[in-house]
């Protein structure tokens, strides 16, 4: 008891300075997630076709593939705002006025006497969008004065992250070992159970994921291409990819095909067409896709999985979003251990026997 008692202060005590220190170890928290998921294609590298790389080398390829990964993530944004910045110099007026053509009849119907008159509006929307590039440099660089923690924040994420995987793919073999010689040898079979386990459902769940996000790139794509859209090749696999980040993925894309639609089709048809493109999507990703691809490899319930979104992210912010879905399926595989060992021990066993053998009482 007493050996327990002082593990669960240790394990406090880690929570507590992990807790206090979150902002400041969130940049190397998303490293060690790549690093992880990075590290088994660092090992097939350093033998790739019977060639022996240097650690180092294969290091740099594999961070250097990952980054270029995400770069091609992120330049799908460029095609859409190259052709909406200037589709939305031409249609926002007449969009406007729509509005207003729209919402004074019903503000009548209802008995207000209010009109809404949205030409001043009009114009500082025209003059800004129509500005040069000079003109709205000092406001950007005035507003990322007036943000500075923000922006430097950002500026952290950008350096010490790529900086942190280097390290950590280079070391990581040395650094498990280190944390497994801190093991006492007693409880050694027991933790190498436990981590394999665990690899094994974070594998699952990394599969899973991407299986996921595929597929709902290719649906995005086609479903948004049939109602005509322009950029539906790169709204729709964007939104599909960035699923991997829960609701924020979902909500940035239904935002940037409600907003392309609108300028191209400048009607209904594009309210139309988001709401049944992301509303079957949704429903096709929370129903089918994830608890199939995802949930059944790792046993999440879909509550527990709305819950420890929340409470990540409460914690980390941004940082604990992102890595909610595969701490909890490591937390689940040690919620599975603790039932196995409760059934087994003296409490259950003892309290369900004595249970048994009073019966029933007399009459």
């Amino acid at each position: 008891m007493t050996r327990l008692a002082a593990w669960l202060g240790v394990a406090l005590v880690a929570a507590l300075v992990f807790w206090l220190l979150a902002p400041v170890l969130a940049p190397f928290v998303v490293a060690a997630v790549m690093a992880y998921v990075l590290h088994p294609l660092v090992l097939r590298l350093e033998s790739f076709a019977g060639v022996r790389l240097p650690r180092a080398l294969a290091v740099l390829l594999v961070e250097i593939l990952a980054i270029l990964a995400l770069l091609g993530v992120l330049l799908l944004l460029v095609p859409i705002l190259v052709r909406e910045w200037p589709l939305l110099q031409q249609q926002l007026p007449v969009l406007l006025d729509r509005l207003g053509d729209a919402v004074n009849p019903l503000l009548t119907q209802l008995g207000l006497n209010v009109s809404l008159d949205l030409r001043d509006l009009k114009t500082q929307l025209v003059a800004y969008l129509s500005a040069n590039r000079e003109d709205w440099w000092a406001p950007l660089m005035s507003s990322l004065k007036l943000g500075g923690s923000a922006a430097l924040a950002f500026m952290g994420y950008v350096v010490l992250v790529p900086v942190a995987l280097f390290y950590l793919l280079h070391d990581w073999t040395r650094m498990v070992n280190a944390v497994i010689e801190l093991v006492p040898p007693a409880w050694r079979g027991s933790f190498d159970g436990f981590m394999q386990e665990s690899d094994s459902v974070l594998g699952e769940y990394l599969r899973g994921q991407l299986l996921v996000m595929l597929a709902l790139a290719v649906f995005y794509a086609v479903g948004l291409r049939l109602f005509g859209l322009d950029l539906a090749l790169p709204i729709g696999v964007f939104t599909g990819l960035a699923v991997f980040v829960p609701y924020l993925g979902f909500g940035l894309g239904l935002v940037l095909a409600l907003l392309a639609g609108l300028l191209q089709f400048a009607s209904a048809q594009a309210v139309v067409m988001v709401a049944v493109v992301f509303g079957l999507g949704q429903l096709i990703e929370s129903f089918v896709l994830t608890p199939r691809l995802v949930g059944e490899r790792i046993g999440l319930h879909p509550l527990s999985v709305i819950l420890a979104l929340m409470a990540f992210g409460q914690v980390l912010g941004f940082v604990g979003v992102l890595i909610a879905l595969p701490a909890s399926a490591v937390l689940l595989v040690a919620l599975r251990r603790l039932r196995v060992r409760y059934l087994q021990s003296d409490l259950y066993q003892k309290s369900g026997s004595g249970d048994a053998g009073q019966g029933p009482d007399p009459a």
